[in-house]
């Protein structure tokens, strides 16, 4: 294990591998240790294990355990393992112990299930769940977690959190919490851009200082998503717009298509290119065929475009 902090850790292309399942639909632990290890061979700075693409509402928590269990001994402390949490309080802390129990680093605080909770209600939530284990955890904004700037300021303020994921994509109220943030709280506070494909909003959120960000891409198609980071972190515009234009911004039409398809069409993705990950579980859907024969010219024309540049 390092001594490096895990903020200190986090300076790079995040990796959210999907969760790899065999024919009778259980889990396959030895295909998900190799599409992480082929992760992390390829570049990426940390794993993100069984969080929103690893499908963590899918899994049992013995499931889940052995996952993220699977994932840490595949780092094998070359990057940072960060595991989803979530649910209730109850749950989530339930969730938290078993990710620390199987040696991961940090977790990413899924919001809670079902309930529309106050300001409140969500502080005293994650708090509960910061203190309840020695990892350092990252809150992730989005559909009925939706804080104010007064509230990340108190997240910010609690000890083990360590930063806040966006799947909102309101840059006017992120761009209020990082200043409220900044002129209330010493230290460093992380940000993320966590929409999905964040690399179409990536040239927005780094207008407001964001510059990290989880890339599906990569579950499948490394070298793109390192080429348009390496060109999004070095100011090389032409690079960043060819990408976007014409591998991006079809992307997220495709994903557009299908309910759930910022997983499913993921995972089609990784079986494309040769890794059998197994299909998503319900309530999720696999994509029409139609979109996956779409999904597999859209990568033929984005390694193009790499060869082109």
């Amino acid at each position: 294990m390092t001594s490096v902090p895990l903020a200190g850790r986090l300076d790079g292309l995040l990796f959210f591998p999907v969760t790899a399942y065999g024919p009778d639909g259980s889990v396959n632990l030895a295909g998900y240790r190799a599409h992480v290890r082929r992760g992390i061979e390829a570049g990426a700075a940390a794993v993100f294990a069984c969080c929103g693409t690893g499908e963590f509402h899918a899994l049992t928590p013995e499931e889940y355990r052995d996952a993220v269990a699977a994932a840490v001994a595949e780092a094998d402390g070359r990057v940072p393992v960060i595991a989803g949490a979530g649910y209730g309080t109850a749950l989530a802390v339930r969730y938290a112990k078993l990710a620390e129990e199987a040696g991961a680093d940090g977790l990413l605080a899924m919001p809670p299930y079902l309930v529309v909770a106050g300001q409140q209600g969500l502080l005293r939530h994650y708090r509960e769940l910061a203190a309840a284990t020695s990892l350092d955890v990252i809150v992730y904004q989005r559909d009925n977690a939706v804080f104010t700037p007064e509230t990340v300021v108190e997240l910010a303020r609690t000890d083990g959190i360590i930063g806040l994921k966006d799947g909102l994509g309101d840059l006017d109220l992120f761009q209020r919490i990082v200043s409220a943030v900044r002129t209330e709280v010493p230290g460093e506070f992380l940000y993320f851009n966590g929409l999905p494909t964040a690399e179409q909003t990536s040239l927005a959120y780094r207008g407001i200082g964001v510059t990290l960000y989880s890339s599906a891409v990569f579950c499948f198609a490394p070298e793109i998503a390192l080429a348009f980071h390496k060109a999004l972190v070095s100011g090389d515009d032409t690079t960043v717009n060819r990408l976007l234009d014409g591998f991006y911004r079809p992307l997220v039409e495709l994903r557009a298509k299908g309910r759930g398809y910022a997983v499913s069409l993921v995972k089609a993705g990784v079986r494309l290119r040769g890794l059998d990950v197994g299909e998503v579980r319900p309530p999720l859907h696999e994509p029409a065929p139609e979109h996956i024969e779409e999904l597999g010219a859209l990568i033929e024309r984005g390694y193009a475009l790499l060869s082109d540049g």
